[in-house]
C-alpha cells in the first residue's frame, strides 16, 4: 500500500503542458474537489471554496491571466493546444478565516494525487492578475489565492538529483523534458544532537 502511494507521489508532477482539445468533465473537477473537503483542515473552520472551469472560453480567459513557470525566463507558457482544458479557482472565504495556508497546500496535494490517479495532471499558480476576480465575478468575500490549471499531461517531467552546484531551479533540454531536481532524503532528514 504505501509503495502505491509513493509511487503516485512520484508520478504526481507540476505539469505546464496539456493536450488541450480532451476536455474534462465538471462531474470530474467536482470529485477532485471532494478530495479537498474531506481533507483536514486548521481548527477544522474550512475556509476554503473553489470555482469550477471546464468551458474553453472561460479557460481561454482564465489563461490569459496567469504567469507560467518562473524559472523558465524565455518561456512565456503553453502555447495554442497545449494549454489546461480545465481550472480549479481556489479560494479564501474572508467571512470563515483570514488565511488558510495549511488547508490550502492540504487540499491541493489531494486534488493533484487524484488528478494523477485519473491519468491527469495539473499545476498549481500563484503569479495570477488581480483582475482575474473581477472578469469571473467572484464575490468581494472571496479572494484568488492559487489556480490549479488541470488537464491531460503532454510533456514528461523528471525527478533528478541535486547537482553539485545545489541549484533547485527546474529546467527543459533540447527534447523538451521537464527536469525537476530534488534535495536527497540524506539532507533533508536533521539529526538528533542529544
Amino acid at each position: 500500500m504505501l509503495d502505491d502511494l509513493e509511487r503516485l507521489v512520484k508520478k504526481t508532477r507540476s505539469f505546464r503542458r496539456f493536450c488541450q482539445n480532451e476536455s474534462i468533465d465538471k462531474a470530474i473537477l467536482k470529485r477532485l474537489v471532494n478530495l479537498a473537503r474531506l481533507a483536514g483542515s486548521a481548527r477544522n473552520v474550512q475556509p476554503l471554496k473553489y470555482m469550477l472551469i471546464n468551458e474553453p472560453d472561460q479557460a481561454a480567459q482564465v489563461f490569459s491571466h496567469l504567469a507560467w513557470a518562473g524559472y523558465l525566463h524565455d518561456w512565456p507558457g503553453p502555447q495554442d493546444g497545449e494549454r489546461p482544458s480545465a481550472y480549479i479557482i481556489c479560494l479564501l472565504d474572508s467571512l470563515i478565516s483570514a488565511e488558510a495556508d495549511c488547508d490550502l497546500g492540504i487540499a491541493t496535494q489531494n486534488i493533484l494525487l487524484g488528478a494523477t490517479a485519473m491519468g491527469l495532471g495539473g499545476c498549481r499558480i500563484g503569479s495570477i492578475s488581480p483582475k482575474l476576480k473581477g472578469i469571473l465575478g467572484i464575490a468581494d468575500h472571496l479572494k484568488i489565492i492559487l489556480v490549479l490549471a488541470i488537464g491531460k499531461p503532454k510533456e514528461t517531467v523528471l525527478l533528478e538529483d541535486l547537482g553539485p552546484e545545489n541549484d533547485i531551479k527546474y529546467w527543459r533540454d533540447g527534447a523538451d523534458q521537464h527536469h525537476v531536481p530534488k534535495r536527497s532524503l540524506t539532507e533533508i532528514i536533521v539529526e538528533n544532537s542529544k
